[in-house]
């Protein structure tokens, strides 16, 4: 297999030689998340016949070369756990591709124990895949020969995978199960996250009082800005345990700030002062002016459940476990929970019906819906 960096017009242009005309291709991407203050789009690897290109976002116009590629309908694009690159290439890139195939879906549908593309490659062709670059910075640059060859490995293989998943599915009846999750798969977009307050991600914050919460939430702005301004991620300033720390101990002075244990001095030293300063004005808030750590109202959450709901609810996990455990399948991949709550808060009453309820696939509803419904039929314990 040839792999090819393209980062230069000429490069792109001969790669797009190459790729036009191809029924299916091979796609994986990289972004830096893990290192840099955002999860931009880092590295492309599409894979086309004999040739793995590696293709650089950050030089190329790469929208105008895959666009042509990914949307077509006639084109195959063969992935392996999709949902986070089709996330990315709708924010980064506006590409919405349109024939999926997604091999860790297809595993999971044959009731495969290990779906992580590493154990799949070793169990069907005996290749190991190493985990050196996993969390590797992939936007920095040049890109080290060795990272390149890591990462091409992620798509050389995706098609004969492709085709060896996809006999089995065809053997089992499971191929329209597939296509059916390729389809959604396809429906996926970009969407900014929830806008909260920072410090209901730091579980040590439910249990500080309000001027702690306040001092943290100072903490991981301060953090933030810092972690903007030089393109790190915000945990590579400081780990959120460490800010706890601050918040409890409420520094008044830089020096005071840089004592702190697992924070860094020279950044307490260098970006402290501003800190310091918000600690002061948050101290002398009355405590009617502090913000305490957000909890939900009270009467918001579930409640105990209705004793019927609840009773329906175990019924249908009871067929979904035993028709799961028939199938192969894990639980969760047949029916999930939540979807079973669904059914059991407001039970359809046909197939049709049960069509309706969100997240309801077609194949799911053939495998299991006659059973499900006879459950719902069955009288609760208690009727007469």
């Amino acid at each position: 297999m040839e792999i090819r960096y393209i980062d230069t017009e000429n490069a792109l242009d001969e790669a797009n030689a190459l790729v036009v005309g191809m029924r299916r291709v091979a796609l994986d991407i990289e972004a830096a998340g893990f290192h840099r203050y955002d999860d931009r789009l880092s590295l492309v690897q599409l894979t086309a016949g004999p040739v793995t290109f590696l293709l650089d976002p950050f030089t190329l116009p790469l929208d105008e070369f895959l666009r042509p590629v990914l949307e077509d309908p006639g084109v195959e694009i063969v992935m392996h756990g999709s949902d986070y690159d089709l996330r990315l290439l709708d924010r980064d890139l506006s590409i919405r591709p349109q024939n999926l195939f997604d091999t860790q879906v297809a595993a999971t549908l044959l009731g495969q124990q290990g779906i992580g593309l590493a154990a799949l490659l070793e169990r069907y062709f005996g290749v190991k895949l190493s985990k050196k670059f996993q969390r590797a910075d992939w936007a920095q640059r040049p890109i080290p020969p060795e990272m390149r060859e890591y990462a091409a490995r992620d798509t050389m293989h995706l098609e004969e995978l492709a085709d060896l998943l996809g006999g089995e599915l065809n053997e089992r009846g499971r191929m329209a199960w597939a296509e059916e999750e390729f389809e959604e798969l396809r429906k996926i977009r970009f969407s900014e996250p929830r806008v909260e307050d920072p410090v209901a991600r730091v579980k040590a914050a439910r249990d500080m009082d309000p001027v702690e919460v306040a001092r943290l939430r100072e903490a991981l702005a301060w953090r933030d800005g810092i972690a903007r301004e030089r393109d790190r991620a915000p945990f590579r300033v400081a780990h959120d345990g460490v800010l706890v720390s601050v918040a409890r101990q409420n520094p008044d002075t830089v020096d005071a700030l840089s004592g702190i244990q697992g924070l860094n001095g020279n950044l307490a030293r260098g970006e402290g002062d501003a800190l310091v300063e918000r600690f002061a004005l948050i101290n002398q808030l009355p405590e009617e002016e502090l913000v305490p750590y957000p909890r939900p109202p009270r009467g918001s959450g579930r409640g105990r459940p209705d004793p019927e709901v609840e009773e329906r609810f175990l019924r249908l996990k009871e067929v979904r476990n035993r028709l799961a455990g028939e199938l192969g399948l894990d639980r969760g991949t047949l029916l999930p929970n939540s979807l079973l709550q669904s059914l059991a808060e407001v039970p359809p009453d046909s197939l049709e019906a049960m069509a309706d309820v969100e997240g309801m696939r077609r194949w799911q509803i053939e495998v299991a819906g006659p059973q499900l419904l006879d459950s719902l039929r069955t009288p609760a314990s208690g009727d007469g």
